[in-house]
């Protein structure tokens, strides 16, 4: 124990009290330093937590007076759609979600790494008010060996995060935090001082751009020449704006999908996302799902000629002995089929036809 005191006493050094010499935690986020310093030690065993107090649970029936999508006789995509067309982006990423794809990569990727948040990354009084990406790395800072954090908060007309209507900048140093209001700034990813950043001291971000910017986001991040792991919307890697990127190995699919989002109310809402990164992939869980096997052994119903001749093939189905252009849905190249012998052959996106009669979009691969 007495080697543990003279770490933490070391570490916190700027926070003791002058004549007790005692320690002292001011507000939430120096406090979560704290515990996540003691978790990060080497002496460090386990965790216990206490058994909470059984309660009893009341179930208060409300009646309902919200039409559902269906009652409405509009669809998810409908609603996405709309909020697309007028820049609603206001769909926040859950703890969760960043915890479960991060948790995927070695934890040596973040170690000395200056780490970048430009999507409206704010930083509250508590967790609420924090953004989930902010958040997760404020609490693992000293656990994934993280040389500085930095988060931008977007200034606008709608009050983002109950964070205020003018952009900052907040920097995790080590123990020291700090918010700067720089003057004009906007707090946008392509604002000069965020680009700045992005360029000169970055090394990987980490964000979830609205949909009403991705396109321009993406062509920003991945210019900057920067690591990334991003979230972006499950169709992107079939679209022509975004097929260039996969085709040419700058991007490809990160390990999980995103299947909800927080409204600003705090409400569930379904999300079509999936997480995107230029960081090394191994041993991805989805491999599995691909079904990688000779024509003759895909059913029927699941192979299909095209009107150009071209091999429609679905459920996650790729013929191992097919040398000719296939062209798949997003599903295989999600689950990691580019790392498995084969590559995309056209950076556009490809619309079949049967009959006449147009199908769902796809992407032409080969086998290399």
């Amino acid at each position: 124990m007495k080697k543990v005191e003279d770490d933490i006493k070391n570490h916190f050094l700027n926070l003791r009290e002058e004549k007790s010499k005692e320690i002292y935690f001011y507000n939430p986020s120096l406090f979560n330093d704290y515990v996540g310093f003691i978790k990060s030690h080497p002496l460090f065993i386990k965790e216990i937590f206490t058994k909470p107090p059984k309660y009893k649970e009341i179930v208060k029936i409300v009646q309902k007076n919200k039409p559902t999508l269906q009652e409405r006789g509009v669809s998810r995509r409908d609603v996405l759609k709309k909020a697309r067309a007028a820049e609603n982006d206001e769909f926040y990423t859950r703890y969760e979600d960043v915890e479960k794809e991060i948790s995927m990569y070695s934890q040596n990727i973040w170690k000395d790494k200056v780490i970048f948040c430009n999507c409206d990354d704010a930083v509250g009084e508590d967790d609420k008010n924090t953004s989930a990406f902010a958040l997760f790395f404020i609490k693992n800072f000293h656990k994934l060996a993280i040389k500085k954090l930095i988060c931008t908060h977007f200034s606008g007309k709608i009050d983002l995060f109950n964070a205020g209507t003018k952009g900052y900048i907040f920097t995790k140093n080590g123990f020291q935090e700090i918010k700067e209001y720089p003057k004009g700034y906007t707090g946008s990813f392509d604002d000069p001082i965020s680009l700045n950043i992005l360029n000169n001291e970055a090394d990987i971000v980490c964000t979830n751009p609205p949909f009403s910017i991705a396109q321009e986001y993406w062509k920003t991040v991945i210019n900057s020449g920067k690591k990334f792991l991003i979230i972006s919307n499950i169709t992107s890697i079939i679209l022509t704006s975004y097929i260039p990127y996969f085709k040419n190995n700058k991007v490809w699919a990160g390990y999980n999908r995103v299947d909800k989002y927080l409204s600003p109310k705090q409400e569930l809402v379904d999300a079509g996302g999936h997480w995107y990164t230029n960081l090394p992939i191994n041993n991805r869980p989805k491999y599995k799902n691909l079904k990688i096997i000779p024509l003759e052994n895909i059913p029927e119903k699941y192979k299909r000629y095209d009107d150009n001749g071209i091999l429609l093939v679905d459920r996650g189905y790729v013929p191992s002995n097919y040398n000719d252009v296939i062209a798949v849905s997003a599903r295989p190249l999600l689950n990691g089929v580019l790392e498995k012998g084969y590559c995309i052959v056209s950076d556009k996106t490809y619309p079949p036809f049967i009959n006449g009669k147009g199908k769902f979009a796809r992407v032409l691969i080969q086998k290399k």
